[in-house]
């Protein structure tokens, strides 16, 4: 028992940490005494939101078919369970006042390269199971996560924003913008619906762009591995292309703020809105990763290599690995959707946001991210001449046969 009570005031004790700063500078009502729904809630974004939501005063519910990957309150309530089953999701929406829903899957990585009817059936079909609950069980909020993803696919956007039209569906190069699409959509249409007793559900969007910070899972660990296995030798595209990131904490006030905007205190000024949620300026991609770089100490890349050589490696990746998926579900290095993010100019004004709902980023950078890893043991090790020249020996032979398949797929 004295053990468990020690576990469970560490945890609050960290809860408190990481959740605090978040909601310090917040002005919100709306959530004293109620109860919220995050959908997604064991990820990243939904255990820093649930503790941030938790510390308004919020009876707050996570669900997720993983369990969640940081600590929490003791009181914060965890559901295993999977986004695809209405009935447990109209259970779990008895009696709440508001929901955020940011489960959905093929975000990145080999995650990209599953089939379409899988990812939509999250991404599309979560979404509807999630906005029919709420229906029936008198929801009154929900803030849909989408991505920018939805008007960007390769193209330059400089400070774009939310009077984009949504790309076509067939302009998207990956099933997950597709369906996030889709998805989005359906959550717009669906504002304004009346719920099962009489009341009206108000809906608003939320499209985030790349996100950081400590304990970040999808993006990170990957460029964190690519350096320590001697990949992360070279840059793409020149200094003069600026993408947008935005920190787990502004992204977090974010989705508050927006809740509040379609509460009735707030007469409902979010509803059926979609917002743009960024830190204050866009970056050059790796000159915003040249903290994490050095860092963990290694060497930040001179050699620059052209976007369109990089698209080729990309295409072949994803060819690749449709050939051998059956054998073999490799990560590939890098897919074309994940290219687009680095080497192309794209951002996104965020003043909607501030003028509607009070957004105002906060500034943070990676120092937290480069502490993160030491911790972990993620720092450079010695190494020969000959560890070096058997990954440059291995990345030669890659490309030389991605190269070769080339005419094959043409």
């Amino acid at each position: 028992m004295r053990i468990q009570s020690m576990m469970a005031m560490s945890a609050n004790f960290l809860h408190k940490k990481r959740a605090g700063d978040v909601i310090r500078n917040l002005k919100v009502q709306t959530f004293q005494g109620r109860r919220v729904l995050v959908t997604g809630g064991s990820g990243f974004v939904g255990i820093h939101l649930g503790r941030a939501l938790h510390l308004l005063g919020a009876k707050v519910t996570l669900f997720d078919k993983a369990k969640p990957l940081e600590d929490y309150d003791p009181d914060i309530k965890v559901v295993q369970g999977d986004i695809r089953d209405r009935e447990v999701l109209e259970k779990l929406c008895e009696g709440v006042d508001c929901v955020f829903h940011i489960a959905s899957y093929g975000m990145s990585g080999r995650e990209m390269l599953k089939s379409s009817e899988f990812i939509e059936s999250i991404n599309v079909g979560g979404t509807e199971n999630i906005i029919e609950a709420c229906i029936k069980e008198n929801v009154t909020r929900l803030v849909y996560t989408s991505t920018h993803n939805v008007v960007f696919a390769g193209q330059d956007i400089d400070n774009g924003d939310e009077t984009l039209p949504l790309l076509p569906l067939s302009a998207h190069k990956d099933d997950y913008s597709r369906s996030k699409s889709m998805a989005e959509q359906l959550a717009m249409k669906s504002n304004g619906r009346q719920t099962k007793d009489g009341s009206l559900l108000n809906i608003c969007v939320i499209r985030p762009v790349a996100i950081y910070g400590a304990g970040e899972q999808r993006h990170f660990p990957r460029i964190v591995k690519n350096m320590e296995q001697g990949l992360l030798c070279m840059k793409i595209g020149g200094s003069h292309i600026k993408v947008p990131w935005v920190h787990v904490d502004n992204l977090v006030n974010g989705h508050i703020l927006a809740a509040e905007g379609l509460s009735r205190h707030k007469e409902h000024i979010a509803a059926g809105q979609v917002y743009f949620i960024a830190d204050k300026a866009p970056v050059n991609q790796f000159e915003f990763l040249r903290p994490l770089i050095t860092g963990l100490g290694y060497h930040y890349p001179s050699l620059v290599v052209p976007v369109w050589f990089m698209y080729i490696i990309a295409f072949l990746t994803e060819w690749l690995h449709t050939i051998l998926k059956p054998v073999i579900d490799f990560q590939p290095l890098m897919t074309r959707t994940e290219l687009f993010q680095v080497a192309v100019t794209h951002h996104f004004s965020i003043e909607k946001a501030r003028k509607q709902l009070g957004y105002e980023p906060e500034e943070r950078d990676l120092t937290d991210m480069v502490q993160y890893f030491l911790e972990r043991g993620h720092r450079k090790k010695s190494s020969s001449i000959g560890t070096f020249l058997v990954t440059l020996l291995l990345g030669v032979l890659f490309v030389m046969l991605l190269m070769s398949l080339l005419p094959l797929v043409g």
